[in-house]
């Protein structure tokens, strides 16, 4: 009877998830249609293309990696008009959610391993399968594996998820592995939960993209850190076998907070960027750094990540204070065709996303897509950044504010709140707080806010709706939203 109210439950809310109608998320795709278009990249139809990785290789084409265990090689996805090629360049692999390149080899990330793949006689094919590191267990199919970049040095970064999602069955679910160019696997850090995605933030520090669930009261962007706890300790049962990072770490409290638990466990490292629960998506994937010199518009440097489950684009900004990475995000381009996995940035500044609907509800209505984000040449009126101040907040804006309505305390509105850190699913906002912005300074040229704030509170989400904020040229923000996770207060 429990099973089949459960049943009854869930499907209710797949229901509702996937009725929801494009352009009614944020209700912004009309108008971010101005500044960033979506262009289809064409793929054969016989093709069920869902992308779990991209690389751009020297020779000017894009490189996709499958869900289905494909390597494809496309030529003209980059062509202002696509008119695709596509080639297979291997085959008989298992997820590959990571690809990478680098003197004439693929780098993979594959459920079960990390591959080096070449083609020895340049006919087109791979030929020559290379596994670099398979030190994790893997048996169940929830057991994914995301893997990074090539790094300076050379290394892949893989994050694996739990198995099952809940628990840790096999080694190293649940744990950050770095594996060398010559197969050396070293463990980094444990407690992850059910990863999306890896990678540097804009200062080239490893990141990875966590989902909300269980000690995940939301969605969140941490820092890979070195011996770390990434917050589930499901995991603390291979600490045997990494014994260069010493003994397991004190178990966390349930029903706590996260600001609470990291005095008390040392090695807990706190959610760098909070991506709160709907308002900004329900899965966080596949991210980038926007390097393209300026290529796609005013935010150069910033990180761009998508969302399985709700088909969106979002920016994030990081910064480290006190010795600690915390940030912000903000809302970016709503109306993609499928539920996104991973994206890339091209050689001509445009930004790459694909993914598929395959295995939990997505907003987008096709099973698979491969999208392009294409920069208009004009500047959206956003907040570009918000980085946090002694006494408040300084916030970046694309164009020049109206600084009659700007310097006004009242156009400015902010919240706080933090999740409960616990074992159970998720977690609702809670300890709500209004912090008032008790003084405005606008700049010289108008792209910068320092707000003085009394209320900040250490450890929350600090949500800004600035609706009230005008251009110079008297134009609303696109996004009025913006959320900063204020783990640390600058020093004076």
């Amino acid at each position: 009877m429990h099973l089949r109210i459960a049943t009854l439950i869930l499907l209710t809310l797949v229901g509702n998830l996937q009725a929801e109608p494009l352009g009614e998320y944020w209700g912004t795709a009309e108008e971010e249609a101005k500044y960033y278009r979506i262009v289809e990249i064409p793929f054969p139809d016989e093709l069920a293309l869902e992308a779990g990785s991209f690389e751009v290789i020297p020779d000017n084409r894009l490189a996709i990696g499958t869900r289905r265990g494909d390597i494809f090689l496309v030529e003209g996805a980059f062509d202002k008009n696509p008119q695709t090629q596509f080639k297979r360049f291997a085959s008989g692999l298992d997820e590959v959610t990571g690809l990478s390149f680098k003197d004439g080899a693929f780098y993979v990330t594959q459920q079960t391993e990390v591959t080096r793949i070449t083609d020895t006689n340049d006919d087109g094919r791979a030929d020559k399968f290379e596994t670099l590191s398979d030190e994790w267990g893997f048996r169940h199919y929830h057991e994914f594996a995301f893997g990074s970049k090539l790094d300076k040095d050379g290394n892949t970064w893989v994050a694996l998820c739990l198995s099952e999602s809940y628990r840790s069955k096999v080694p190293y679910r649940g744990w950050c592995l770095k594996v060398t160019p010559d197969g050396k696997t070293i463990p980094v850090c444990s407690g992850i939960r059910s990863p999306c995605g890896i990678g540097p933030n804009e200062h080239g520090v490893m990141f990875y993209a966590e989902s909300q669930g269980p000690w995940n009261g939301s969605c969140s962007l941490k820092v890979l850190q070195p011996g770390g706890f990434m917050g589930h300790p499901v995991s603390f049962n291979w600490y045997p076998l990494a014994k260069e990072l010493g003994p397991a770490p004190v178990e966390p409290n349930s029903q706590s907070r996260l600001e609470i638990e990291r005095k008390r466990v040392k090695e807990l490292v706190p959610y760098a960027v909070v991506f709160p629960y709907k308002k900004m998506g329900r899965s966080i994937s596949g991210f980038m750094v926007d390097r393209t010199g300026g290529k796609f518009g005013p935010f150069e440097n910033q990180i761009f990540i998508g969302d399985f489950s709700l088909s969106v684009v979002m920016r994030a900004t990081t910064e480290k204070i006190n010795g600690v990475w915390q940030g912000a995000c903000y809302p970016f381009r709503e109306g993609l065709a499928t539920g996104l996995l991973a994206c890339q940035f091209t050689p001509q500044g445009d930004l790459i996303v694909g993914g598929t609907n395959r295995g939990w509800p997505v907003r987008g209505p096709r099973p698979y897509a491969l999208q392009r984000l294409d920069w208009t040449g004009k500047v959206p009126f956003e907040i570009k950044e918000i980085n946090a101040r002694p006494d408040g907040f300084a916030v970046t804006f694309t164009k020049p504010v109206d600084r009659e309505l700007a310097s006004r305390p009242e156009s400015y509105s902010l919240t706080t709140y933090t999740h409960i850190y616990q074992q159970g699913y998720g977690s609702p906002e809670v300890d709500h707080t209004t912090p008032q912005v008790t003084a405005v300074v606008v700049s010289f040229d108008g792209l910068r806010v320092d707000l003085r704030v009394d209320g900040l509170v250490q450890g929350h989400v600090h949500d800004f709706d600035l609706q009230h904020v005008r251009s110079a040229e008297a134009s609303p923000l696109v996004h009025a939203n913006a959320y900063y996770t204020l783990n640390e207060i600058p020093a004076e």
